[in-house]
């Protein structure tokens, strides 16, 4: 089935950082969209809207009825146990999809090496990407790093820090390389393999044309919002809960997300396999013009 034959997608998480871009531009695709969240009566962007909860296996079976493809954009980072709440809520949602005749599950993962020591995060989100398929629906995997667009939590990080702080004392993982892509490539990336059979059961790395450490990321971001590099200084040693507890002083991060994001920041992510291209053609926008599209949108 193709969009012209008017495919039925469910996004989740749909009034979200990347649900609410990918709503619209499903549907401008000509996708007949709903969009999925816990107060569909609140709701007014485009798309259907559909009430259900991942948390509540009762809801998902009314809200998948009729769906082809669903777009799975659901974490609990800011939860203390989200390992076994994001399990949880994967087991249940792949039963769901399986009992509606889902076609494709479509997810945005965590890149990482499959041998690398991963975090707990990255870990969980390794652990979903097999759960969501594990009654036999086909599942689609594009795996980021740090998405940079206007609302995220990662970019709202970088943002804060440069706005509020003159000068940065940083931790040893602000040395770690990690390849950040722009929020406009990932909706690029989910919409092209929505209904793409080329892309069922196939698992994707994406990322931006650069490799960069957070620091750069840091610095780069400083030039383009003052003019100036904000200068930064590392030290040896800070740990992941000391890290978490000075995000949350110095942003509006609250330091249950922080210290799960931060113990992912010591992981090396960067993109290895890129034949994502080959099914969704195009270049992938600068870090620094990611970073100036978020910073326009968000009107700064």
């Amino acid at each position: 089935m193709t969009a012209t034959e008017t495919s039925r997608v469910l996004v989740t998480g749909a009034t979200g950082f990347v649900g609410s871009r990918l709503v619209p531009a499903l549907i401008d695709q000509g996708y007949d969209v709903r969009a999925m969240t816990r107060r569909p009566q609140e709701y007014d962007g485009p798309g259907t809207p559909v009430g259900a909860d991942v948390d509540d296996e009762t809801t998902l079976g009314p809200a998948l009825d009729g769906i082809d493809v669903a777009v799975y954009l659901v974490h609990s980072l800011d939860h203390d146990d989200f390992e076994s709440k994001d399990r949880d809520a994967a087991r249940a949602f792949g039963k769901a999809a399986a009992a509606a005749g889902v076609r494709q599950v479509v997810y945005l993962g965590g890149l990482g090496a499959d041998d690398q020591k991963l975090s707990a995060h990255l870990r969980s989100r390794r652990e979903v990407e097999s759960l969501l398929g594990e009654t036999g629906v086909p599942v689609t995997v594009l795996r980021a790093a740090i998405v940079v667009g206007a609302g995220g939590i990662s970019w709202e990080i970088t943002r804060q820090l440069v706005k509020n702080l003159p000068a940065m004392v940083v931790p040893r993982w602000a040395q770690t390389k990690t390849q950040p892509i722009a929020l406009h490539d990932v909706i690029r990336y989910l919409v092209g393999v929505v209904d793409n059979d080329q892309a069922f059961g196939r698992v994707f790395e994406i990322g931006g044309p650069e490799a960069m450490t957070y620091t750069q990321m840091l610095q780069v971001a400083s030039e383009v919002m003052t003019g100036d590099a904000v200068p930064i200084v590392s030290v040896p040693v800070m740990s992941p809960r000391l890290s978490s507890h000075w995000l949350s002083l110095v942003t509006d991060t609250d330091t249950t997300t922080g210290r799960n994001l931060i113990d992912s920041m010591g992981v090396e992510v960067v993109v290895s396999d890129h034949s994502i291209r080959e099914l969704v053609p195009g270049e992938p926008l600068s870090y620094q013009e990611a970073v100036r599209r978020a910073l326009e949108e968000q009107g700064r």
